[in-house]
């Protein structure tokens, strides 16, 4: 299949151009970096490909030299019929520049290209009106102003570049253009002075308001805030939900076991399914309700001043600004954060960044924070409802997770343990245009979210599930005690003996260093065995009642903050690095870090 190549800058409505051309329900963010996967989609008879976003075919961060190896290697492939170059029309002379160098090189492979002036909209709104004839001429390549987010354009667009693609329409190319970096860059600053709007015009309403979101005062105020509000919503909002889906697990499950009956499947259905994967699914909720949080941060541009304003105080642990949207992404995914960590020029504070993003609590530890939570801390609630007590420890334990990654960035940065201690490129970073955020695609991106959280951890939870459930069983029909996996619990209690916890708990905490959500859903299965005669209730009531001391919970907790269990981090880490034997003593000094953790919690409190 032919394929359309979509390449320009970050932050310039690509990706929001490519899901409009296709779809396809892709992420879309307003923060340079975000996108450094290639992602394909049907477009009429071809395949539209978008190319990672990058500045300038002469690489600083790792994401771009990506993007620009992968642009080079499509452009010389035969079965590339068109190269579609994104161009900001509120930031045209540095869209301008990178498009000439793209120009060039679609030349000298003898492919034709085509400039979507997107975020068209902008231009209206100030009513600035581009030529966008004359400009082709100029460049000698069609130039088609477009809004990805209004549609203004779409229509005409999508005719006429499958049109070109075919061949059915003619692309001048009389137009000869430098390809020498000075030329290029003179040409786009001519052009952009002769088609763009003024600068003062343009950014105007977003220097009024960086001037208050920015100061050392009120921003540092306004991000904190931000900061708090996201951790507490994850608890005080998602609240609703989750009992909605529990009070739905439950009646599910009511309606199945009246059906089979008493034996051993209505054990099975009851204890491994809904007392396994069903106390897991409680609390998707929580995972879509993070991602449409940070979704907002992303999109209305807020995250870039963010990055701007925590550069002073990460650079005291020796990380940078750039080293904040690698941190925030990773409450959503370990996985995502590490790979976006390529956008840190340094070397040194990249490999930092990534050692230390697994200590940022991933939505796969909200099943565990929510349930000792709600064991241990009363629903008790502030101004109207807005904030609670339970909110109030969630964002403890966030905070706890950031500072312990801190003081570990700060103890690498001053020793020689990480390689690479160089002179460091200054910290640049563009601050996009302050937008509303696409709901659209940002509500396709929360329910994708909770899809794919299930679609990651359920089949691993389901296997977990039925496994205790199996060793749980027999050989005593339901006996946990005097069952395989009392036996196995029994040699470990000695390792945890010391946490206050027993064997059952020591058996969860093994099986989630596959991942960690599986505590949840183990937990669910062992209690589900050893209340077998019992109607199905909440996990977290089954936990008071077996009387979990208040340490032992705090050390749980504390574990689950620190430990590297996450099988699929762990190889992330090692692809991104290179580096088995720096990978596996993180994995040891984290693991150890966490039982030490524990082991202090509950000697201290009891």
């Amino acid at each position: 299949m032919k394929r359309i190549l979509l390449v320009g800058k970050p932050n310039s409505g690509k990706s929001l151009l490519f899901n409009q051309l296709t779809g396809l329900r892709q992420k879309v963010a307003n923060f340079p970096g975000v996108t450094v996967d290639v992602k394909t989609g049907k477009f009429g008879p071809y395949e539209l490909v978008d190319l990672p976003g990058a500045y300038s075919v002469h690489t600083l961060s790792k994401d771009e030299d990506i993007a620009i190896a992968q642009i080079n290697q499509a452009m010389a492939d035969d079965n590339t019929a068109l190269l579609v170059c994104n161009l900001d029309a509120t930031r045209l002379q540095s869209s301008l520049v990178f498009a000439l160098h793209m120009q060039a090189l679609a030349r000298q492979h003898n492919k034709n290209v085509v400039f979507a002036l997107n975020l068209y909209d902008e231009m209206q709104k100030i009513g600035h009106v581009i030529d966008t004839d004359k400009l082709s001429e100029e460049l000698g390549s069609p130039v088609y102003a477009v809004s990805a987010r209004t549609l203004y354009g779409i229509a005409e667009f999508k005719q006429d570049i499958q049109a070109i693609a075919a061949g059915q329409k003619p692309v001048s190319s009389a137009v000869q253009i430098d390809s020498s970096p000075e030329q290029i860059q003179q040409k786009a600053r001519d052009m952009a002075a002769r088609y763009g709007a003024q600068a003062d015009i343009l950014l105007k309403n977003q220097n009024r308001i960086d001037s208050f979101m920015l100061h050392h005062a009120s921003g540092s105020l306004v991000f904190l805030l931000v900061m708090f509000f996201l951790f507490q919503s994850i608890f005080t909002f998602a609240a609703p939900l989750m009992d909605g889906v529990e009070a739905g697990i439950g009646v599910v499950a009511e309606w199945c076991l009246s059906l089979v009956g008493e034996g051993m499947a209505a054990d099975f259905i009851r204890d491994a399914l809904f007392g396994g994967l069903g106390a897991f699914l409680v609390f998707v909720p929580q995972i879509m309700v993070l991602t449409f949080i940070i979704g907002i941060l992303e999109d209305s541009g807020y995250l870039a001043r963010a990055a701007l304003i925590c550069h002073r105080p990460l650079s005291f642990f020796g990380i940078s600004g750039r080293s904040f949207v690698p941190y925030l992404s990773a409450h959503a995914c370990a996985i995502p954060a590490i790979m976006a960590a390529r956008t840190i020029e340094s070397p040194r504070k990249r490999l930092i960044t990534m050692l230390t993003i697994p200590l940022m609590s991933c939505s796969a530890r909200l099943p565990v924070y929510a349930l000792l939570i709600a064991v241990f801390v009363p629903p008790v609630q502030y101004l109207g409802g807005l904030v609670s007590l339970q909110g109030i420890v969630f964002f403890a334990l966030y905070l706890f997770g950031i500072l312990t990654a801190l003081c570990i960035s700060l103890l690498l940065s001053r020793t020689s343990a990480v390689e690479g201690k160089q002179t460091d490129m200054p910290f640049i970073l563009e601050l996009p245009s302050y937008r509303l955020p696409h709901w659209k695609p940002l509500l396709r991106r929360v329910v994708e979210s909770g899809k794919q959280f299930i679609k990651r951890a359920g089949p691993v939870i389901f296997a977990v599930s039925v496994a205790i459930w199996v060793l749980g069983y027999f050989p005593q029909n339901g006996s946990l005690q005097d069952s395989y996996l009392g036996m196995i619990g029994h040699w470990i209690d000695p390792i945890f003996a010391p946490l206050g916890l027993d064997w059952r708990y020591g058996v969860a905490i093994l099986m989630s260093f596959l991942a960690r959500e599986v505590f949840v859903g183990a937990l669910g299965t062992l209690f589900g065995i050893d209340a077998a005669d019992e109607h199905i209730g909440d996990l977290a009531s089954q936990l008071q009642a077996d009387g979990l001391a208040l340490g032992a919970g705090i050390g749980i907790l504390l574990f689950y903050v620190v430990a590297l269990q996450c099988v699929a981090t762990v190889a992330t880490l090692r692809a991104e690095t290179g580096r088995n034997k720096l990978v596996t003593s993180v994995v040891i000094g984290y693991g150890l870090l966490a039982y030490l953790l524990a082991l202090a919690a509950y000697q201290i409190i009891g």
